[in-house]
């Protein structure tokens, strides 16, 4: 605990994170379920070429970001991450916009990855969760037995976060280490396999499509592919070693995730002609692939990649998620509830448990429904991405400016400011292509009418607690609370 003598109590997090762990943090969020569940999907919609090809893309554009996220990690290592960045550019209100959709974001992928294993059981082991037929929503027939299977779950991770940071950490590192062996079994037993043709891969984007289009359909999901580096900041209050080794870390993720996921793609695409998988519409192509190619061994070590994927995401985005609440908690953004401290473990339990109730209710209206609020969800993610580089180019200095007191280390840096405007600008890129009509990307209705629902709650929160946060503290007390011992570097 820590406090000033100008400013209410300040409650703060314990460092106990080690850095092999925030990598795997980093890693096992972004990859989660989809790199073993989706590539069929993506096969279908650009190729073997263009799926490749658009996630290598979409990973260096991430890396351009990450510059951003490094510096400012190194200046504020506070728990918020994009909230506590564009506060201390732009003020309360922009942060509490950025905040609310990356809350949305996070909150709709621990979701999704619960609904994931229970998708994983309706294919391996149908008979533990076929049963007792509830309704249908959006042709997605839902049974009780997935239902209780997600919420199993949701409830396992949350008393797991609950007991401990170390304990989470150490659980995302094992399972990261899992999860890269059963990969590397799967594409170099693919690849090495006497019984692949390379011709599987022909024709490398779909018929009808302009491989540019195709390539920039897959761009288009970076943001959503490789959300989980942004989960670093998050936890930055709970290093324990400097904050300047987190773009190092954030890096070497993003060119791991990238790797798994070509790798996967690759995989997919070679064991069976990939143009037959798709015309098939299979549920679970990947899963047909691999149990075309290696039998019932395929399948049971896809089962294992997908479980690490789905445990590493559960885990990585209930400490995001919940890191977030606790930093706008802690600010008086949103009920100071959130910042609460369970009194042995030193977690934000509440804001832990706030995250398992709402994602409780998902399971019961389907994946399809879900879906579309995660598709939405790349929307909230974008936003914090271009706030974060834009926060970052206001605060970087050209190289021949002035020294003046209190600047932070590297902050005068003409490459840097540079890269973060290039950064900005690719966030604006991505949400045009999310929200464009016609953009190859662009989000289905049922997400559109998602997202102006959020946007909607999201301004109704905003003013009925406005008052209320407005007096609850001075700028002064406000830079204390989101930024402790570092708010002397904030931006005029």
């Amino acid at each position: 605990m820590t406090s000033s003598s100008a400013a209410p109590e300040r409650t703060q997090l314990e460092r106990t994170l080690k850095p092999q762990w925030v990598w795997a943090i980093a890693l096992g969020s972004a990859i989660g379920w989809g790199a073993f569940v989706l590539p069929t999907d993506w096969l279908a919609t650009a190729g073997p070429f263009g799926t490749m090809i658009g996630l290598v893309i979409g990973a260096a554009l991430m890396c351009l970001i990450a510059v951003s996220y490094g510096f400012l990690i190194r200046t504020f290592p506070v728990s918020g991450g994009e909230y506590a960045y564009t506060y201390t550019a732009f003020g309360r209100l922009h942060a509490y916009v950025c905040g609310w959709f990356l809350t949305l974001g996070y909150i709709s992928i621990v979701a999704l990855n619960a609904s994931a294993l229970a998708l994983l059981f309706r294919r391996m082991l149908p008979w533990m969760v076929e049963w007792v037929p509830l309704w249908e929503v959006a042709g997605w027939q839902v049974y009780l037995g997935e239902v209780l299977v997600a919420s199993l779950a949701l409830v396992v991770f949350a008393v797991f976060n609950i007991r401990g940071t170390t304990l989470s950490g150490r659980m995302q590192y094992a399972f990261c280490l899992i999860m890269l062996v059963a990969v590397a079994f799967l594409v170099v037993g693919t690849v090495l396999h006497p019984g692949t043709p390379w011709s599987n891969l022909q024709p490398g984007f779909p018929d009808g499509v302009a491989p540019v289009s195709a390539t920039l359909a897959i761009v288009a999901i970076a943001p959503w592919a490789y959300v989980g580096f942004d989960n670093v900041p998050q936890a930055a209050e709970e290093f324990d070693f400097p904050p300047g080794k987190a773009f190092g870390l954030i890096v070497l993720a993003i060119i791991a995730a990238a790797g798994i996921y070509v790798a996967m793609v690759l995989a997919s695409g070679a064991a069976i002609p990939w143009a037959e998988l798709v015309a098939s519409e299979p549920a679970w192509g990947t899963a047909d692939g691999m149990s075309a190619m290696f039998g019932t061994l395929g399948l049971v070590v896809l089962a294992v990649g997908v479980s690490m994927g789905v445990f590493t995401g559960l885990n990585g985005f209930y400490i995001s998620a919940s890191r977030l609440l606790f930093a706008m908690g802690r600010a008086h953004t949103i009920p100071t509830v959130f910042a609460r401290l369970h009194p042995r473990s030193g977690t934000p339990a509440t804001a832990i448990a706030f995250v398992t109730a709402i994602c409780l209710i998902a399971p019961w209206f389907g994946r399809e429904a879900l879906v579309w609020v995660v598709d939405m969800s790349a929307v909230g993610v974008t936003i914090a991405y271009t706030y974060t580089c834009l926060a970052a180019f206001r605060l970087f200095k050209w190289s021949s400016a002035p020294e003046a007191p209190g600047d932070p280390e590297g902050v005068r840096s003409s490459a840097k400011k540079v890269m973060s405007a290039l950064g900005a600008i690719t966030g604006v890129g991505f949400f045009l292509l999310l929200m464009t009509p016609g953009s190859p990307a662009q989000l289905g209705t049922e997400s559109l009418i998602a997202l102006g629902i959020w946007t909607v709650l999201g301004v109704v929160f905003f003013f009925a607690h406005r008052s209320r946060q407005g007096v609850a503290l001075t700028d002064d007390e406000m830079d204390h609370m989101v930024l402790g011992e570092h708010r002397s570097t904030r931006a005029d």
